[in-house]
């Protein structure tokens, strides 16, 4: 199972959890959980005016064995007006522009996408229980 959570952060706001989202999903192969802008395939959306974020910005999908793995999906820009990157525990990478990165296997973190041109983020935390 992969438990998400999603909170918007503008800098007068952080700290704050208000609006929080949840979402989780079986740890089968081929599950999928996106987060963005369009509703209509996002388990986790953003506020529509949030233009750093794509309509579908992340994609979180199980692999063989229950492996989940987070992908950056490339938008119609050739640069990205965010920066994206994963903090689990006292390690912190960041996630390149159309790439992917294994989530820890029975491991908790956070995904965290920041506006470059503005004080403000998406934070998606997850849970992977094996």
């Amino acid at each position: 199972m992969l438990e998400l959570t999603m909170a918007v952060v503008t800098a007068a706001e952080e700290g704050a959890t208000a609006g929080m989202q949840m979402a989780e999903a079986p740890s089968d192969p081929g599950t999928v959980l996106r987060v963005g802008r369009d509703k209509s395939v996002c388990r986790l959306v953003t506020p529509d005016d949030w233009l750093f974020v794509s309509r579908v910005h992340l994609e979180f999908l199980c692999g063989p064995e229950g492996v989940w793995q987070v992908t950056w999906l490339q938008g119609s820009q050739p640069d990205p007006s965010s920066e994206v990157q994963l903090v689990s525990g006292a390690y912190a990478q960041p996630l390149v522009y159309g790439g992917s990165v294994t989530l820890p296997r029975g491991g908790n973190g956070e995904i965290v996408i920041r506006d470059r041109t503005a004080p403000r983020s998406v934070n998606v935390g997850f849970y992977h229980e094996v």
